[in-house]
């Protein structure tokens, strides 16, 4: 019986993989909700919510780095893009923080069904690290 529960316990750890990240997750700063899903062979991820646009539906991207694109709407902005599916993890990719109007290196791995970690680096091992949980 102990072996059926291990070999159980062993599958449901497995289960999570990198297909899973599609979806809503709720980031662990600012109220950010980041809809996921597939671009071609990729995934990209888009700013559904956060507390500022709850505030301010009409948040424009005014840190960003390059002035001709300060004047463009938060609300459903792009701010991942550019993965590749790797063994057990989306790697290659980018993340946008409008924070700061910084591009960062970005890597996608799934903790379980719900929980995924987003490192994003300017260069390693430069790198911060967020666990997003899954919305339902």
């Amino acid at each position: 019986m102990s072996m059926i529960l291990a070999l159980l316990a062993a599958g449901s750890a497995a289960a999570a993989t990198p297909a899973d990240v599609i979806g809503r997750w709720k980031a662990e700063s600012r109220g950010g909700v980041i809809e996921i899903t597939e671009c071609g062979q990729s995934i990209c991820g888009r700013l559904v919510s956060s507390d500022g646009l709850k505030e301010n539906p009409s948040l424009k991207d005014v840190n960003n780095k390059d002035e001709s694109l300060r004047s463009r709407p938060l609300k459903n902005l792009t701010i991942l893009k550019g993965f590749e599916r790797k063994k057990d993890e989306w790697s290659g990719g980018s993340i946008y923080n409008a924070e700061d109007g910084g591009t960062y290196k970005a890597t996608i791995t799934m903790q379980d069904a719900n929980h995924l970690k987003l490192k994003g680096c300017i260069v390693w091992p430069l790198c911060k690290t967020q666990t997003w949980t899954r919305i339902r």
